[in-house]
């Protein structure tokens, strides 16, 4: 099953008749291939493959994020985040559908748990891009709740285990829900008491920043639990000015932010990009927090990076910028109590 290219059904009309310009983004993303590839000028190759892998792993990507790649370049480190390759069509050993184990992991439907002390919603099956990479581009969401009454099993398994100190909320993305409706979870959440901290896991600020607005800032700072946001770029070119707009407004408004980023093939393997995507980060007030080695998802393996490659690339990082600025190079594997540390 592929992540929807559309918001689930917990996703309501606003009230008023003006749709708030994100929701007016993910509307108008581009879906088509062959759209992307003319709006860009790619040779005509690539849209035929485009085409063939599409129909295994949807394309979806907002014009405001193709609006920062190059013209007539396929080899552009955003384009090739999210454009469908004949690559993807090879099976390779090794790689599967769940390579993180997320299917054993689960609580309740939609309540996945792996590591001590916190627990994670999966609350959509939509995102605002489609990642080429994405370990979760198989995952079942149809089996996922859709109602709040749906909803009560992972609510209240979270509420009986006192461990738990932490909820994550991730996807697909939880910010392509309204914010109606994340601020019910978030206040119902903040109702059980041994919930301190609720983390969102989401790439809205990056591909369509204009997410970032005052109905979000007032739910995630609504309730007495402390908000994290766990960002994603990759590149340095995804962090435009919009994007540093709508990551200051986050900051200001006392919220933690993190960014996470995929070592891949092709699109950030030099030390040059990573210490400038590092660099960026931190000049925005945003904590580089993870780099991660690619999950092993089935369709992805052309990004793949060597561990011995990433290994010298993070030492490579250590000895050109300030601690603080190099991000931990982990491992996530089944079963494994924490993610495992590379480098």
């Amino acid at each position: 099953m592929t992540i929807l290219a559309s918001p689930s059904q917990l996703v309501r009309a606003p009230a008023t008749r003006e749709i708030p310009s994100w929701q007016a983004a993910l509307k108008h993303a581009v879906r088509d291939p062959a759209q992307l590839c003319q709006l860009l000028g790619l040779p005509t190759e690539y849209e035929a493959a485009a085409q063939r892998a599409s129909k295994q792993f949807p394309l979806f990507a907002p014009r405001e994020y193709i609006a920062r790649m190059k013209p007539g370049d396929p080899h552009d480190p955003l384009l090739r985040q999210v454009l469908p390759l004949a690559e993807e069509l090879i099976e390779t050993p090794g790689y599967s559908a769940d390579p993180v184990g997320d299917v054993s992991s689960r609580r309740a439907p939609g309540l996945l748990q792996k590591y001590r002390g916190r627990a994670l919603l999966l609350t959509t099956g939509a995102c605002a891009v489609h990642c080429r990479y994405c370990f979760r581009r198989h995952y079942p969401y149809d089996e996922g709740p859709r109602s709040w009454d749906t909803w009560a099993p992972a609510l209240a398994e979270i509420a009986s285990d006192t461990t738990l100190s932490e909820v994550l909320l991730s996807g697909g993305d939880p910010l392509t829900l309204v914010d109606s409706w994340l601020a019910e979870l978030a206040e119902r959440l903040a109702a059980i008491g041994h919930v301190r901290r609720l983390r969102i896991h989401t790439r809205l600020p990056i591909v369509i920043p204009q997410r970032v607005c005052d109905s979000l800032l007032a739910w995630l700072r609504g309730t007495r639990l402390t908000p994290l946001v766990v960002v994603h770029a990759n590149h340095p070119a995804e962090l435009d000015a919009a994007v540093a707009g709508a990551l200051a407004r986050l900051v200001d408004a006392g919220v933690t932010v993190l960014n996470q980023s995929v070592l891949l093939r092709g699109i950030n393997d030099t030390t040059d990009v990573l210490a400038e995507l590092c660099e960026r980060l931190v000049d925005l007030r945003v904590m580089p927090y993870y780099l991660h080695q690619l999950d092993r998802v089935a369709g992805a393996a052309h990004f793949e990076v060597p561990v011995a490659e990433g290994r010298r690339l993070v030492r490579e990082l250590r000895e050109r910028l300030p601690g603080y600025a190099v991000p931990r190079y982990v491992s996530e594997t089944a079963g494994e109590a924490f993610k495992v540390p590379l480098a």
